[in-house]
């Protein structure tokens, strides 16, 4: 009886071909290293959840990783600077560093289209309606 062999995971060309697999299935797959829950680090993280919810809805699997608490994962993935964000799949793998605070510097490091900007409706005098 022949058995149906699965990708290997634990072997670079196994985690290769695993990816290659979750890249087709449109998934992005994204990993944010911060320190602490400091102002900077919320900032990065409200903006990054905020995108991810905007432009890729449940295509978005977000890993926080915190360098206090997993100083491991930060050594392996050669984290020199905070926040960084690893985009892992689609490839190819992109890092963002420093400065996660505008929007479009996240969509454009994420290579995701930018939503059109809203047109501005005008009255037939050609002036902005007024909010009351």
């Amino acid at each position: 009886m022949e058995y149906e062999r699965e990708p290997e995971t634990t072997s670079a060309t196994g985690k290769f071909e695993a990816a290659l697999i979750e890249s087709d299935k449109g998934k992005y797959v994204l990993r944010l290293y911060i320190t602490g829950m400091t102002r900077r680090s919320q900032i990065a993280l409200r903006n990054l959840e905020k995108v991810c919810a905007e432009h890729l809805g449940d295509r978005c699997e977000l890993e926080v990783i915190d360098i206090y608490q997993q100083p491991n994962l930060a050594k392996s993935d050669q984290i020199l600077a905070i926040p960084t964000l690893i985009k892992k799949l689609p490839l190819p793998v992109k890092r963002l560093i420093g400065d996660l605070s505008k929007e479009d510097r996240i969509i454009l490091g994420l290579n995701l289209e930018p939503k059109p900007k809203q047109k501005k409706m005008k009255t037939g005098d050609g002036t902005e309606p007024k909010n009351e």
